[in-house]
């Protein structure tokens, strides 16, 4: 019996892992798709994809859109962000899972006349700057109208960031973040989470029309790429062929293709045996170039009939490559992955026969290789934040996204300095004088443990000076002059021994100049405490009154608080008794005509008691005494 149950239990847990196995399996990847300026949820034609609104993701204004090209998604609205708004506009999406994503933001057009129908702007994603808008983009191929990336996201956020550059007002139509396979793209030892892919190209060659993964068919860990169509790479040097037959190892991961895609290419003819392609790109970069083959034109049924060279800007990347012996068969996807550094503006992909006639190519994809930018650090970050809203900080100024990247748009008024060791970002100078700042100084100003310089002059800042200041020991600079600060200067100031400027002065500030602080004055330092009428204790301010310990100004105080109670309690106690005084001699007032009579009928009844008295003596004649 016992033995049966045993058995029975493990066969349970077997079928309670199989199907937590198949849960798992089973679970699609993540998907967020954005329609941006939208109020409401919606689905768009033809494959009925489902868009969220726009809600609580950013700043900026919705509108009514127009669409730069057909390929862009059927979406109504979109979300601009005028300079008035500041120069950085992010956004900011939060609850997103650890893992490798396609990032694809369309750009749109404001349907408006009075609108520059052609902003130029960068792009940037998790603070690393990933495109530039040039101007014309809208009137180009299918390809200007979105940038897309491919990214590792670990702390649960994504950050996307369109700065401004001057030229009208950045608009974004539409975001979409896809989860793909860990391993995707992995183009050798460079990949991982210090690099982000940047789509440059992605043909289909043959096809007749651009199609995404989706009209292809493809699984959804393929992240819905897509890829345009090369109908020719040049008059007369080239035929399409196509099958409608199954292609074997064509999705299966990581990078999960389509079947579709190998099942069309693009064949050299005797006029011109090879294929070339060029392209521009961005000098002094890596690209990772991926081509993809299936042995699908009829003639060729056997290894070795087709054999060619691959060339990159002229160097042989793959030699011989016979696509049936290294596919395995015909009808059969091949990827072949490289990663080439470019030095010039020019990228040429050439296909040269060696063996039999002509080339063939199914499809390629080219991206360039960025270096992901290290972040700020977050406590730091954190402190900045509570600065902007302690300190109302105008819209102008922006302060959305990364501090310090990407390096090509730093927070105004924030100095950044790198740290190689930890690979972080932190700010080392703040210079937000005469801005029109507002509001107070936070405590959390602290968690900018790296500044060494402070100034925040000629505002309207009001409060106290925060004693968290002296916890920053790195500080040598501190201008807080001509603001309505007031309190006094807090003790704590005086353990900043970097210190070398400290100008407090034209505030409202009171008390006596820490002695911390007037002992530093003959060491070469230069501070500026005048125009606050309540300083005293160092030359240049009035004479303070006797000092004080701390234990001696606790005890006056306790002493005025008692006399203070004292005072209190004796007026209520005089008070009640004047209170009881006044009422007795108002019950005395009302009861004064009864008293009366009732002392004039005492006094009869007494002198009737005496005259009887008085009468009886008389008649029994004399009292004799013995």
């Amino acid at each position: 019996m016992l033995i049966s149950r045993l058995i029975l239990l493990l066969l349970l847990l077997i079928f309670l892992s199989t199907c937590s196995i198949s849960q798992a399996k089973a679970k699609g990847p993540y998907a967020l798709r954005i329609s941006c300026g939208s109020r409401k949820d919606i689905r768009s034609p033809p494959t009925n994809t489902l868009w969220y609104k726009d809600f609580a993701y950013t700043g900026g204004i919705p509108a009514n859109a127009t669409r730069p090209s057909y390929i862009t998604p059927p979406l109504s609205t979109l979300r601009y962000f005028p300079l008035s708004e500041g120069p950085e506009n992010c956004y900011n999406i939060n609850r997103v899972p650890s893992g490798h994503y396609l990032v694809r933001i369309f750009y749109g057009l404001v349907d408006d006349p009075n609108f520059d129908n052609e902003p130029l702007f960068d792009i940037s994603v998790e603070g690393t700057l990933v495109d530039s808008l040039a101007a014309g983009w809208s009137n180009e191929d299918d390809e200007h109208v979105f940038t897309e990336t491919i990214v590792f996201l670990t702390d649960g956020t994504v950050s996307l960031c369109f700065h401004s550059t001057g030229h009208g007002n950045p608009a974004i139509l539409s975001i979409e973040i896809q989860q793909v396979n860990d391993k995707a793209y992995n183009f050798g030892p460079l990949f991982g989470k210090g690099t982000i892919l940047k789509t440059v190209k992605r043909f289909s060659s043959g096809q007749g029309r651009p199609k995404f993964g989706e009209d292809y068919g493809g699984d959804p860990w393929g992240g819905d790429r897509f890829f345009n169509s090369l109908m020719t790479f040049g008059q007369s040097s080239d035929k399409a062929i196509s099958v409608e037959s199954p292609i074997k190892k064509s999705s299966i991961a990581p990078n999960f293709y389509p079947q579709g895609l190998y099942q069309s290419a693009l064949v050299s003819t005797d006029v011109e045996p090879e294929l070339t392609y060029s392209m521009d790109v961005e000098p002094n970069s890596n690209y990772s170039i991926w081509l993809h083959f299936a042995e699908i034109d009829p003639s060729i049924t056997k290894v070795g009939q087709r054999v060619f060279d691959i060339l990159i800007n002229g160097d042989v990347v793959f030699k011989a490559v016979d696509v049936v012996n290294m596919s395995g068969d015909v009808k059969t996807a091949l990827v072949l992955n490289t990663t080439v550094a470019i030095d010039g503006r020019t990228l040429t992909i050439n296909l040269k026969p060696i063996s039999g006639s002509h080339a063939i190519i199914s499809a390629f994809e080219v991206f360039l290789v960025l270096t992901a930018e290290a972040k700020t650090s977050s406590a730091e970050v954190s402190g900045l934040q509570s600065l902007k809203k302690a300190l109302q900080l105008p819209h102008r100024l922006g302060w959305n996204g990364d501090p310090c990247v990407p390096r090509q748009h730093p927070w105004n008024g924030a100095d950044c300095r790198y740290d190689g060791a930890n690979k972080r970002w932190y700010i080392d100078g703040l210079g937000l004088d005469n801005q029109g700042l507002h509001g107070f100084l936070p405590r959390d100003v602290s968690k900018l443990s790296h500044l060494q310089s402070i100034n925040l002059s000629g505002n309207s800042i009001r409060g106290t000076i925060p004693p968290s200041l002296g916890t920053i020991t790195t500080l040598e600079i501190l201008d807080l002059s001509y603001n309505f600060l007031n309190g006094s200067i807090p003790e704590t100031l005086g353990q900043l021994h970097s210190l070398q400027i400290l100008n407090l002065n034209g505030n409202k500030l009171y008390g006596r100049v820490p002695a911390a602080l007037s002992g530093r004055l003959l060491h070469r330092a230069s501070f500026n405490f005048t125009d606050n009428a309540g300083l005293c204790g160092i030359p240049g301010l009035r004479t303070c009154g006797p000092h004080l310990s701390l234990g001696a100004k606790v005890g006056i105080t306790i002493a005025v608080f008692l006399a203070l109670l004292l005072i209190v309690g004796c007026s209520i106690i005089w008070w009640k008794r004047r209170q009881n005084i006044l009422r007795a001699q108002r019950l005395a007032a009302r009861e004064a005509p009864y008293a009366k009579k009732r002392t004039q009928f005492s006094r009869d009844v007494q002198m009737t008691i005496h005259n009887q008295n008085s009468r009886t003596a008389s008649e029994d004649g004399p009292i004799l005494l013995s």
